[in-house]
């Protein structure tokens, strides 16, 4: 067949097959990137043979590890037997901009793949799968493992660093001159927004083992003049003070009632100018099978199996505004698969 061929549409049956075993990738990844495979090849093409001493497996075994990974495109294996990288190989190292390690631990690792093994459950009861385990906070119990905490801040940070570039390109923060990061982890976010507006300062309000992570951050950043970091817990109090609230990838994380709870507390505190802004990819209000709203579903069943929490809907969106005192104003898309919801208090004009 010529390369430029339109390939035949493969059987439902093969599709589905694919489908079932799409976890055999997810694992192999988990364990490449454990195994720090990646930043084994950065200086070039090696034998299984010397990545196995390197890690300390099983060197026939870890070759077919690889070229799993090299079917999917994570590995390239060459005509002389060696390993070498891809574009997307090249992100699984650790130490690179845009290193996607920490996020390939964190989605494939024992959590959530834990969670997920409890999907019936959650489909069954509406309850995230800690509910089963007796667990009352998933983020509490992430807290109690040292390294997974700082991995799982690792994860979000990569992803929060692009989506700061694209935040703050996007939408406009030259009217404001203080912004309050509510549930910020480790600063990401504002650290990147202040970067490209040098007129604001911020507060980065998050739990208080979180503070501790935002604020070496912060001391790192040569930007502890215009930012600082607060304990909160943000179902009880949010602090006063800024003329914008901020918050990434939050509201998703809980169910309505306490995603209320949250919005509410902000609303307390925003003076009527003020600027609510939650960074969130907006759920479409169809599945259409492309990218985007694969991903957006995906998204939406994980948040109902590890947080509770769900993707939602513009309509979605101005409803939970609507009750907390909010009106949604505009929704500003980004470059980074999620938008700027932007809302005022309602009473605002």
């Amino acid at each position: 067949m010529p390369e430029n061929a339109e390939r035949p549409a493969l059987p439902p049956q093969l599709v589905l097959y694919q489908m079932a075993i799409s976890h055999y990738v997810s694992r192999a990844l988990h364990l490449a990137a454990k195994l720090g495979v990646a930043d084994l090849l950065k200086d070039g093409p090696r034998r299984a043979e010397e990545l196995a001493e390197a890690t300390e497996t099983h060197a026939p075994s870890l070759r077919r590890l690889i070229r799993l990974l090299a079917s999917v495109g994570v590995f390239d294996e060459l005509e002389d037997g060696r390993f070498a990288l891809t574009a997307v190989g090249e992100c699984l190292r650790a130490d690179v901009p845009g290193s996607s390690r920490a996020m390939v631990l964190l989605f494939s690792g024992i959590r959530i793949q834990d969670s997920w093994k409890e999907l019936e459950y959650c489909v069954r009861t509406g309850e995230p799968a800690y509910r089963k385990r007796g667990a009352t906070d998933p983020f509490a119990e992430i807290a109690k493992d040292p390294a997974e905490a700082a991995n799982f801040d690792a994860a979000m940070a990569d992803f929060t660093k692009l989506a700061a570039i694209a935040v703050a390109a996007a939408y406009d923060f030259t009217p404001l001159r203080t912004i309050i990061d509510v549930g910020g982890g480790n600063g990401a976010l504002l650290l990147g927004i202040l970067r490209a507006n040098p007129h604001l300062e911020g507060v980065v309000a998050d739990r208080p083992d979180v503070v501790e992570r935002a604020e070496k951050e912060i001391a790192v950043s040569g930007l502890g003049e215009r930012c600082r970091a607060v304990a909160v817990d943000f179902f009880r109090e949010v602090p006063a003070g800024a003329d914008a609230y901020v918050l990434k990838h939050v509201i998703h994380d809980w169910d309505d009632e306490r995603a209320r709870a949250i919005l509410a507390n902000c609303r307390r505190v925003i003076p009527p100018s003020g600027k609510l802004l939650v960074v969130e990819g907006v759920y479409p209000a169809r599945i259409d099978g492309s990218l985007e709203s694969r991903g957006a579903a995906a998204n939406d069943v994980n948040m109902l199996v590890a947080t509770g929490g769900r993707q939602r809907s513009e309509a979605e969106f101005r409803s939970l505004y609507s009750a907390t005192g909010f009106r949604l104003t505009s929704i500003v898309p980004t470059l980074a698969r999620v938008s700027v919801i932007e809302g005022v208090p309602a009473s605002a004009t």
